[in-house]
């Protein structure tokens, strides 16, 4: 009767223990189903747009960990009546991100979209994955092909049109601007970024 039942714990513990596994794996396997954990590879060749491809990866790994456990009370936060809150800056880089994608997908800005994602999970998944898509596209031209990646705004009477280079400086810039103040302000909130964090390598420190 009592080998019996250490038998029985026994098999019980080994089905507790395989669950817990699991659920570890289904863990692991969430957290690296969004880009930018850490940077990618950087390309073996230095072109224009293995370059311009790096901005948009290292803005990758900066969005991502600068959002990553962000809580309700880190996304209303103000630091005054004058300024965005930080859910309104994630709303801001999300529009340069779709502007960006538009750009590259040589698109103009006034093209169809699919609905705005409404949750903040929504929306940063939507982020990362268009950043990911992006950084694709441009490792795979050609500087030839990235003279047609020109910003293009379409009103209802006119258009105009500029390159790539106002890319750069424009909605490229200002998304990596808007991602330092969302870091920023989570440090204000009492929920700072993980200090493991290493920008310069783009991975976590051990």
């Amino acid at each position: 009767m009592t080998q019996a039942i250490n038998i029985f714990l026994g098999l019980v513990c080994i089905c507790i223990g395989q669950l817990a596994l699991a659920q570890t794996t289904d863990s692991s396997a969430s957290v690296s189903v969004l880009p930018y954990h850490q940077i990618p590879e950087y390309p073996r060749e230095y072109t224009a747009s293995t370059v311009a491809a790096r901005m948009i990866d290292a803005l990758g790994f900066r969005y991502y960990w600068a959002t990553e456990g962000l809580r309700p009370e880190d996304l209303t936060y103000q630091p005054n009546e004058a300024a965005r809150t930080t859910g309104e800056t994630l709303d801001h880089i999300h529009q340069l991100i779709k502007i960006i994608a538009q750009a590259i997908g040589q698109n103009p800005s006034s093209a169809p979209e699919k609905a705005v994602p409404n949750s903040f999970n929504e929306k940063r998944e939507d982020t990362l994955l268009r950043l990911k898509e992006i950084s694709d596209l441009l490792k795979a031209s050609d500087a030839e092909a990235m003279e047609g990646f020109n910003l293009v705004f379409k009103g209802d009477e006119s258009q105009s049109s500029y390159p790539f280079w106002n890319m750069i400086n424009g909605p490229i810039a200002d998304a990596l601007w808007h991602a330092g103040q969302v870091a920023s302000f989570r440090r204000s909130s009492g929920n700072p970024m993980n200090p493991r964090v290493d920008v310069f390598m783009g991975n976590l420190r051990e």
